[in-house]
């Protein structure tokens, strides 16, 4: 009964929404998965490395640690801080018309 209730709810949500609005949902969903994806990836492969590591007394894993972690740091900032920007260059347009319009005048 919970999946009945959930494709349904799903199904309205989806009618509501426009085509556009539909693929840029899919698209930041399947981003923010691929992020997840991601860092579930580094974690296992760094624990494997630590491990090694630590077993042959030494601390080279800890390079590849800092410079994949880096990476992942900036796919996370692409993945979820890209919405804090959404909308900035249509609103600076809009204040540049605005602003032309004015001088027109």
């Amino acid at each position: 009964m919970t999946t009945d209730v959930t494709q349904a709810t799903t199904h309205a949500a989806n009618a509501a929404l426009s085509p556009e609005l539909e693929r840029l949902a899919r698209q930041r969903a399947k981003a923010r998965l691929g992020w997840f994806g991601h860092a579930s990836l580094y974690l296992t492969v760094i624990t494997g490395l630590a491990l090694i590591g630590w077993w042959q007394g030494r601390m080279w894993p800890v390079g590849p640690a800092l410079g994949w972690g880096l990476g992942l740091a900036i796919h996370g900032a692409r993945v979820f801080l890209a919405d804090m920007g959404a909308g900035l260059g249509e609103r600076l347009v809009q204040r540049e018309r605005q602003r032309l319009m004015g001088a027109s005048h």
